[in-house]
């Protein structure tokens, strides 16, 4: 080879800030598509909502427990309140 050692893909004595200092650097920082932390709190709460529900459908050895039906019930309807009010819909890009 006459260009000198390869090491690790790369010829010795070549650097890294050499073959980055060419390459255009964007201002602007790439867009998260993960959504914002409050839309994550609202779906959390709505799923949650949904858990405990089905707890108390399952949970009664007689039949369903109500009151922790009602309480997941009121929970999930917390959370897509949380979501309209903060516009998690809008999150989804």
């Amino acid at each position: 080879m006459s260009g000198g050692a390869v090491s690790g893909g790369a010829v010795s004595g070549e650097t890294n800030q050499a073959r980055t200092a060419s390459t255009p650097v964007s201002p602007v920082s790439p867009v998260s598509h993960h959504g914002r932390p409050v839309s994550w709190v609202a779906i959390s709460l709505v799923i949650l909502g949904f858990l405990v529900g089905a707890i108390g459908m399952m949970a009664g050895g007689s039949g369903p427990i109500w009151p922790v039906f009602w309480t997941g019930a009121g929970i999930a309807i917390l959370g897509l309140l949380v979501s309209v009010a903060t516009n998690t819909f809008a999150d989804w890009y």
